[in-house]
């Protein structure tokens, strides 16, 4: 019996605690509810400071998925040697391609070689007198999804340079070095803006949380008066923190996925001018849910350091 009371009353305690988060965490909704605009101010703020991040990490993505994409800088050509027959090609396209690091080889014969050049190069009259084919047969060859790093692609080249059918092994590797040097610079500047911009979601709430004291100065002193403790005088502010950060969470996230619905079509146009079927990646479901998470947790963090230097200040005299 004296078990089931124990029991009874810890039941008890728990659902009073959640029930006074819960009517704080309304409560404060409530109050924000009541002043739209400013409410709004102070989100659209700390929205566009969470949406700059996000938006240079997007662009990091897309640009990484985009040097995978533009296939004519990381295909390899391999010219064969002149004595490989037609049969030994196809061996050779079909050994390279069963690599793990290769996705797809293409084989072009010597006489489609010399049909492509006489076509495109307008010296079909001279290439007539010609006795025989000048030209070997070539595999082009396409890295396989995951391998397209200019380290990968110098390994493979290094692997079929090793083949004896091999003559020349072609690779334009400059662009995409100086591509991805170039993304490792967004790679690291997205890391100091998340720093910098973070800290400015922290003034912000922080000074908004201040500012919300000090409003309710006299508030807070009476409760104080009563007996009311410092973690209860805080609760209202901690989740007033936390609503201002999820709203600016969401903010950003139209803000990211209307920069990225407008862009879509501009990408588009310009990946097909390329032969390139590349659409911009937006926010997923897990990356949208960590930036709301992420905002609600600044607004709270900002909210706490605001209300635990502020409240001293505020006692009954």
């Amino acid at each position: 019996m004296a078990e089931q009371k124990v029991r009874r009353g810890l039941f008890t305690r728990i659902a009073t605690y959640f029930a006074r988060h819960a009517q704080t965490l309304v409560g404060t909704l409530g109050r924000l509810a009541r002043t739209p605009l400013a409410t709004f101010m102070t989100a659209a703020v700390i929205g566009i400071a969470l949406a700059l991040p996000v938006s240079l990490h997007l662009l990091v993505v897309n640009g990484r998925a985009l040097a995978g994409r533009l296939d004519t800088g990381t295909d390899l050509s391999v010219f064969l040697k002149k004595e490989v027959p037609l049969d030994g090609a196809r061996r050779v396209a079909d050994r390279v391609e069963a690599r793990s690091d290769v996705g797809k080889v293409e084989l072009i014969p010597a006489d489609v070689a010399l049909e492509r050049f006489r076509t495109r190069s307008g010296f079909g009259d001279a290439l007539a007198a010609l006795d025989e084919n000048p030209l070997p047969h070539a595999l082009v060859v396409h890295p396989a999804e995951g391998h397209e790093r200019p380290d990968d692609i110098a390994a493979l080249a290094t692997a079929l340079r090793a083949m004896p059918e091999a003559d020349i092994v072609q690779e334009d590797l400059q662009w995409v070095r100086r591509f991805n040097a170039m993304l490792d610079i967004v790679r690291r500047s997205v890391l100091l803006a998340t720093i910098l911009l973070a800290t400015a979601v922290l003034v912000v709430v922080g000074n908004t949380i201040r500012l919300d004291i000090q409003g309710r100065r006299d508030e807070i002193v009476i409760i104080k008066l009563i007996g009311g403790s410092d973690g209860f005088v805080r609760r209202p502010f901690l989740y007033t923190g936390i609503w201002y950060g999820l709203a600016g969470g969401f903010v950003a996230l139209l803000v990211v996925t209307a920069g990225i619905l407008l862009l879509q079509g501009p990408v588009e146009r310009l990946a097909a001018l390329y032969s390139s079927d590349f659409r911009l990646q937006g926010l997923g479901p897990v990356t949208g849910v960590a930036l709301l998470v992420s905002g609600g947790l600044l607004g709270w963090l900002g909210s706490w350091i605001a209300a635990a230097r502020h409240l001293r200040s505020v006692e009954p005299t």
